[in-house]
C-alpha cells in the first residue's frame, strides 16, 4: 500500500510538470510579442521543472535509496531552476526592449526605452493630449 502511494505521488509530480510545460511551451507559441512570450514560460520554469525534479529525486529515493550526494545534487538542481530563470528572463526582457521590439503600450514603467531617448508614456500613434491620432 505504502509503495503505490509513493508511486502516485511521483507519477503526479512528473505529469502535473511535464503538463506544466506543454501548456506553457503552447503558450509561448501563441503570444504575440517577445516580452509575453518571456512571461508565459514562467509557470514552467517555476513550478513545472521543480515539480520533474521532485518527482524524479523521489523515485530515485524509492528505488535505490537514501543518498547525501543525490540529495545535494537535488538541491543545487531546485535552486539553479530559480536563480537561472530568473536571470535568463531578465536577461531576454532586456535585450528584447532593446533590440528595438516593439512593447505593448500599457507596459508600465518602461524605462529601458525612457533611457534610450524615448518617452515611456508616449504612444505613437497618440498626441500629447491623449486624444488618439490627429487626421489633419
Amino acid at each position: 500500500m505504502g509503495d503505490t502511494v509513493v508511486e502516485v505521488l511521483i507519477a503526479a509530480c512528473v505529469l502535473g510538470g511535464a503538463t506544466l510545460l506543454l501548456v506553457s511551451a503552447l503558450a509561448m507559441c501563441r503570444a504575440k510579442a517577445a516580452l509575453s512570450r518571456v512571461n508565459v514560460f514562467s509557470p514552467a520554469t517555476g513550478m513545472g521543472m521543480p515539480l520533474v525534479l521532485v518527482g524524479c529525486y523521489t523515485y530515485t529515493l524509492q528505488h535505490e535509496g537514501f543518498s547525501v550526494y543525490r540529495l545535494l545534487i537535488a538541491i543545487v538542481g531546485f535552486f539553479a531552476l530559480f536563480i537561472v530563470s530568473s536571470i535568463a528572463s531578465n536577461t531576454l526582457s532586456r535585450s528584447t526592449v532593446l533590440s528595438g521590439s516593439p512593447v505593448h503600450r500599457y507596459t508600465r514603467p518602461n524605462r529601458l526605452a525612457h533611457a534610450r531617448g524615448e518617452d515611456p508614456g508616449e504612444d505613437p500613434g497618440e498626441d500629447p493630449a491623449g486624444r488618439g491620432a490627429t487626421s489633419d
